[in-house]
């Protein structure tokens, strides 16, 4: 958690290549080969296993408990990521929390639009819930696109009738597709991964013409909050996503749901995926690993 571990990373951030350059599938290849280098717990098991047509992965260490489960929803606006992406931080997440961790590569836009990754979320919490286990002992989570995915869930499982999850867990969550946030502009040029450019071109490629942003499938943040499990949000003070993760804590407070938002001091979008190098991305994994584990197990 020093100085110097921030510097290093931060330029290595902005010494990338430009990915508004290139293509998509460039891109994404990009993404996927950073998560490929990634560090996995030690003895974790992996399992393959699809969900209605969808990849999904298990991951386990021994000293899991086999009786919860974190779902989780990478990030990458609707447009990138996948299970190899976020192999890491979803891994020792689940290690560090002591639960088994199921990941699911939702269909990406703009192959699929809206509401085809929120369709693909509901049917992996309906999986786990068919496969019979206890709705209080799993949590759901993600990080930026899926952070908001989270939300959207959490919606659609309590309007279903469907038992809720007992936490849920919020990365940077991006949960306005209206991108009505101040920071968006205010925190541009601290950002050195996300912009508003770079939101606006996620929006085009998600939404149709004809959807409505406001939509809470979508925004989940203009949606009724009321009567969802204690949240537990993680953002960065240099994030362009700062005030979708302060409104979202706002309103959740507002509707009388338990929430925890921590705001990082000069930390980058999901910062998590870097605690191999930067402290402050392990301590991140370790605070939320004590929240999952203080509610799910």
């Amino acid at each position: 958690m020093t100085e110097q571990e921030r510097r290093v990373v931060m330029d290595l951030l902005r010494s990338g290549p430009d990915m508004s350059q290139m293509s998509l599938d460039e891109v994404r290849a990009i993404v996927d080969q950073g998560g490929a280098v990634a560090k996995l717990p030690e003895n974790v098991e992996l399992e393959s296993i699809t969900i209605g047509g969808v990849a999904a992965e298990w991951s386990s260490t021994p000293q899991a408990d086999d009786a919860a489960v974190l779902l989780y929803l990478h990030g990458g606006g609707y447009l990138f990521g996948s299970l190899l992406s976020h192999r890491g931080l979803v891994t020792n997440l689940g290690a560090l929390a002591g639960v088994r961790t199921l990941a699911v590569e939702y269909r990406l836009a703009p192959e699929h639009k809206f509401p085809s990754a929120f369709e693909d979320a509901l049917a992996s919490y309906q999986y786990l819930l068919d496969q019979g286990n206890d709705p209080a002992h799993i949590a759901v989570g993600g990080d930026s696109a899926g952070g908001g995915l989270t939300i959207a869930l959490l919606l659609a499982v309590r309007d279903a009738g469907l038992p809720l999850p007992g936490a849920a867990l919020c990365i940077s969550p991006w949960v306005d597709l209206t991108l009505e946030g101040a920071s968006i502009q205010t925190k541009e040029k601290m950002d050195a991964i996300v912009s508003g450019t770079v939101l606006s071109h996620a929006v085009e490629a998600y939404l149709a013409d004809t959807d409505d942003p406001l939509d809470p499938r979508a925004s989940p943040l203009f949606g009724d909050l009321s009567g969802l499990p204690p949240v537990m949000i993680q953002v960065g003070s240099h994030e362009v996503v700062l005030d979708d993760a302060t409104r979202l804590a706002t309103r959740l407070a507002a509707a009388d749901v338990g929430v925890r938002l921590d705001v990082w001091a000069s930390m980058p979008h999901v910062w998590h995926l870097y605690a191999e190098m930067l402290g402050e991305g392990r301590q991140a994994l370790e605070q939320a690993a004590d929240f999952l584990r203080e509610r799910i197990r």
